[in-house]
Parts: C-alpha cells; structure tokens; sequence
C-alpha cells in the first residue's frame, strides 16, 4: 500500500510535509527554548535533543489528528497522507520520541522522562479521545507547552526553579484563555461530531467570557508575580503588550478574535523570553 495519494517520493515529502502546521509548533518549540535560556548556562546539544523530542511530539499530534480526522470521521478530504502513511509517519515519530528521551536519560538523569512522557501522551491521545471532554480539549495543548518550558530548563539544571513554573503557569493559563475563544468557532461542527468542547457545553457567549477572564487572570498571576520579585519586574512590559489586544479580539468575531490572540501571543512569548533573558 502506499504512504500517499500523490505517487513518487516527492509525493511523499511533500504529503507528510504538510502536516507540519508552524502555527502550533512554533510555540512549543519557543517553550523547549525559552526553558533552556532560562538556566545560568546553557548546554546547546542538550536544548536541540529537548527540542527535537517537542516537535516529534507535536508531530504526532498533527499525524494522528490528520488520520483521525479524514478516516474515522470523515471530516477532512485534504490530508494527502493514507492510512498506511499515517501508522508509518506515528510510528516513525515516536521512536524519535523514545530514542532521543532515552538518550536524555542517559546524558541527563532518568527523571527527564517524567517531563517528557506525558507530551507523547497528550499529543497521540489528542484525537479522538482528549478532544472529546471539555477539561483535556482546553488543556491539552497548553499543558504541552507548560511542560515543554519546564523540560527545557530541566535538561540544562536537573531541578525547576520557582521562576519557571511560574513561566510555565502564566503561559498555560493564557493559552486556555485562547483555547476557549477558539473553540468558539466550530461549536456547531463539533457538536455535529460529538466534541464535548467547553464552548459545546457552554455556549458561545459564556464561553467568550470564560476565555476572557481566563486571559485577565494570566495577566494579574504576571503582575503579581513580578510585582513580589517571583519574575523579573520588567516583564510586566508583556501584559502591556497583550492587554490591548485582549481587548480588541474581545469585540471581534471569534474567529478573528483568535486570529489577533495568537499573534499577541507571539508577541506575549516575545516580551517574557527577551526580559528572563536580559534581568533574570
């Protein structure tokens, strides 16, 4: 059986090409990054294996979501990949996922796996089971990148400092705040194939509002947070940054609403990692 629809290998790279989706992995790599800049000093062969077991991680979400989507529910007729393309590519991820943990066990300490592990089961268990409940479709990708900081720093340190949990805490938290606004845009699909998401259960209005407060509640944990000398008082600047736009997105459709979170975001992650970076 072939591993795509296109025929040839560049049909093939080119068909597990697309699913890589930058949109997600970008932050999760940033996360791996950021914990490891966040240590004294930094050992850069051991932030690339980190690194490299994120976005096999995230990888893996993308192939089994991709899989799940067009062939159990019928509901994506572009993923270019087969059935036996997607078990190829899933598998193939997540011996990079063991093989690379393993060896960060060895070079590191066995521990690391701890930190490692439970982003390989949120990631392949997104779909279908996690996206069905409304607590692990909202968290389940922020918990991933949460856990990514931490592993990042763990690797260069061997401990988790209070500063990165609290990194780990703020960011998570701003991140179901999205989440929440996000799902707002496919309540009635996901309804039609029984996604218990928050905004399903909830609905859209509550939702919003849910996602909102969510958001305002990451932006006082920074405040306080920098105000007690947990964080570096400089990185109050973020929520300057993300404030203005939480409260444009929150007049905006969901849909574009989502849009300018996930760039304040970027913009968010930006604003903490250069002020760890330069007064941590």
């Amino acid at each position: 059986m072939a591993l795509a629809h296109r025929r040839g290998i560049s049909g093939v790279v080119r068909a597990y090409r697309s699913q890589i989706h930058p949109v997600f992995m970008l932050p999760a790599l940033t996360a791996s990054l950021f914990g490891a800049l966040l240590a004294e000093s930094v050992t850069v062969s051991l932030a690339l294996f980190h690194a490299v077991v994120v976005c096999a991680q995230l990888y893996t979400a993308h192939l089994k979501d991709g899989y799940v989507d067009r062939y159990l529910r019928d509901e994506d007729d572009h993923n270019p990949l087969t059935p036996r393309g997607c078990r190829v590519g899933l598998l193939g991820c997540s011996l990079v996922v063991a093989v690379t943990s393993g060896l960060l066990a060895v070079l590191v300490d066995p521990f690391v796996i701890v930190l490692l592990l439970p982003g390989w089961i949120v990631a392949y268990f997104h779909a279908p089971q996690f996206d069905t409940h409304p607590l692990s479709a909202t968290g389940g990708y922020p918990f991933g990148i949460g856990i990514s900081l931490c592993g990042g720093y763990y690797v260069q340190t061997t401990t988790l400092a209070t500063p990165v949990l609290v990194y780990a805490l703020v960011i998570g938290i701003v991140l179901i705040g999205i989440k929440l606004i996000d799902d707002c845009t496919d309540v009635e699909y996901d309804r039609s194939i029984q996604k218990r998401t928050v905004a399903v259960v909830l609905g859209i209005q509550q939702t919003r509002q849910l996602g909102t407060a969510i958001l305002a509640l990451g932006m006082v944990v920074l405040a306080v947070s920098g105000h007690t000398g947990v964080l570096p008082i400089e990185s109050l600047l973020a929520i300057a940054v993300l404030t203005p736009i939480v409260l444009i997105a929150h007049r905006r459709s969901a849909a574009v609403a989502t849009m300018l979170l996930i760039r304040g975001t970027y913009l968010f992650f930006a604003v903490l990692l250069v002020t760890a970076w330069l007064f941590g």
